[in-house]
């Protein structure tokens, strides 16, 4: 059967576009921020068609968090179910899924500095330059293709064998002037983009529903695919980790998990030389390891570990915890040997992060 948080969220994004998602943005007094060194941003998803997506901000120095953040320094709902941010250059953008919108944010002050609209139902924005992105998209087989610079649209990726009921695109990263995406919704494709041609020039078969894709120190790819559910009309079968050689866009080694198994949220460390993910517990694994490992680096606390993400500088391993996907979600930090550092509540359901 597939798990409740896959349940949720793929109830929550079957219907995003069929109900329009539509916001009323709320404009009234704002608050004044001025975050300064280093911090993390929480992207609180918030329940579908309840917009009451949020964003958080968490100092590491001082363990202080702040909630609604967006709202309070800009006096506006962030919008229907917030799905990633990505960070550059003192901006974050920072992606709502069921709103069709990217906003761009200071990330000092959070205050918005710009939105890119008429999105079908956008899930990661990856940048080439300052000039040129690609956004992936559920339900739609195009990855679009935007201007950052004057926040609009300017082409788009047409994506083999999917329709705009099946289209599914997800995480993004990049190999010289080769862009990787893996396919997730009732798909089992990682595909392979020229950035000069913005065409998708190579496809590989992996298992059913990869649903992370990175790449470490060593230039492979490393997904991890969740298998599907019982009674999936596109399959079921046991998980697997996969590590991708980049330059030969083939696998190298398979790991398999157990049928039922729910693996997700892979992430590296700073170094790119380890691999975290959730199935349940927290796991961690060497991306040179022959074999998965036999213990969790972190043990399942009888709740939902929904988010995860590795401070790049520290090693600091920080869970999010969707709880009972109604209430205020919560945070751990821990050190990179396993010692809790600190816990706090954030907003409803947080499932991502974006580095300052």
């Amino acid at each position: 059967m597939l798990p409740l948080r896959y349940i949720l969220r793929l109830a929550s994004l079957c219907i995003a576009t069929l109900l329009g998602g539509c916001m009323e943005w709320e404009y009234g007094y704002t608050e004044d921020f001025q975050f300064k060194g280093r911090g993390l941003y929480i992207i609180n998803e918030g329940n579908f068609q309840y917009g009451n997506a949020s964003l958080s901000y968490y100092d590491p120095d001082t363990k202080s968090v702040e909630n609604e953040v967006f709202y309070r320094a800009n006096a506006m709902k962030l919008g229907d179910v917030a799905q990633s941010m990505t960070v550059r250059d003192g901006i974050g953008w920072v992606v709502v899924n069921n709103s069709h919108v990217v906003f761009a944010i200071d990330l000092s002050t959070a205050r918005e500095v710009g939105r890119i609209t008429d999105l079908t139902s956008p899930r990661y924005i990856h940048f080439l330059s300052d000039e040129k992105a690609y956004i992936t998209q559920l339900w739609d087989n195009r990855i679009f293709i935007v201007n950052p610079k004057r926040f609009e649209v300017t082409g788009y990726i047409e994506c083999p064998r999917m329709t705009m009921e099946t289209g599914s695109t997800e995480q993004m990263v990049q190999w010289g002037k080769y862009v990787y995406v893996n396919c997730w919704s009732y798909q089992n494709r990682i595909l392979k983009i020229d950035t000069t041609t913005d065409k998708v020039v190579g496809e590989l078969e992996v298992g059913i529903q990869p649903t992370s894709l990175k790449i470490d120190c060593n230039g492979k790819l490393w997904t991890v695919t969740d298998g599907g559910y019982e009674d999936s009309p596109y399959g079921y079968e046991a998980p697997s980790l996969y590590c991708i050689d980049a330059e030969t866009f083939t696998i190298e080694r398979e790991f398999n998990f157990q049928k039922g198994d729910a693996p997700s949220e892979l992430m590296l460390n700073g170094a790119g030389n380890k691999i975290y993910w959730i199935n349940n517990d927290i796991w961690a694994m060497d991306v040179d390891a022959a074999h998965l490992p036999t213990r969790p680096f972190l043990p399942y606390n009888d709740t939902i570990y929904y988010g995860l993400t590795i401070d790049p500088a520290t090693g600091d391993v920080y869970i999010a915890d969707a709880i009972d996907y109604q209430q205020q979600g919560k945070i751990y930090r821990y050190s990179a040997t396993g010692e809790l550092i600190d816990e706090f509540y954030t907003g409803i359901i947080p499932g991502a992060f974006g580095w300052r």
